[in-house]
């Protein structure tokens, strides 16, 4: 346990001041919204939504920058942060959502349990906190681009001729389509799986636009430019604390 902790605190200690900023910015967003929930009858999430939404807000924005720098405890905000947006996503479930809901049911809160067990087994061998990064061949990265586009038309077309026809736009469709793939290499450590994050979170961006929430608009920008930060953290990573990797 204090070893748990310990590196949850060198972790923490290795935020920039732009991303306490960030944090910052999603604290007073989502307070606001919370606010909002409380006060506005016509609010587009009740009061006691908007305190999960709250939580998945913060907890949220420190796990991808946790796992943006390799860091194993991102996994402990992985964890909640999952959790209540799944909360958000059934309460949302007709608006067009319910492949992200799936995703997040189905894949990501198993996942988050098992990448935090196999990622502790394979630590980097000066900073204990962090894990080891990998990266893919090319023949890899054509395989998985594939199986996206496959899986996302499958999951598009199942989903509305048989439960039903809002319950899936093409964006959230290829959301979970990357989603799947993304977290299967951050499980497997490779930092391709920041190229998917990347292009899954424009994705999400713009989701949040056309049925706009103000809370996970600005999450999901945040995860935006973190990923960005994360692929070059990650690149880094490899290139030289890993050479075997290389």
């Amino acid at each position: 346990m204090n070893l748990s902790v310990k590196n949850l605190s060198d972790s923490i200690k290795e935020l920039k001041w732009y991303e306490w900023a960030m944090t910052a910015v999603m604290i007073f967003i989502a307070g606001i919204s919370v606010y909002d929930g409380f006060t506005n009858p016509n609010s587009y999430n009740p009061g006691w939504l908007t305190i999960i939404n709250f939580i998945s807000a913060v907890c949220g924005v420190f796990c991808v920058f946790l796992t943006a720098k390799a860091a194993v405890s991102n996994f402990f905000f992985a964890v909640i942060n999952t959790f209540v947006y799944i909360v958000f996503l059934a309460y949302h479930r007709n608006d067009g959502f319910t492949g992200t809901l799936i995703l997040e049911c189905a894949v990501y809160a198993p996942m988050n349990i098992i990448s935090w067990i196999y990622w502790a087994k394979h630590r980097d061998d000066i900073q204990k906190h962090k894990t080891k990064a990998k990266k893919l061949t090319i023949i890899q990265c054509a395989i998985f681009s594939v199986a996206i586009v496959i899986v996302a038309l499958l999951m598009h077309y199942c989903l509305n001729r048989y439960i039903n026809p809002r319950a899936s736009t093409i964006f959230d469709s290829f959301i979970f389509a990357i989603g799947i793939i993304a977290i299967t290499l951050e499980l497997l450590r490779y930092r391709e799986q920041y190229v998917l994050w990347i292009i899954t979170d424009v994705i999400a961006v713009i989701q949040y636009i056309q049925k706009f929430d103000a809370v996970y608009f600005t999450k999901k920008s945040i995860y935006l430019i973190v990923a960005v930060i994360g692929l070059i953290n990650w690149i880094k990573l490899n290139r030289e604390r890993n050479k075997e990797n290389v």
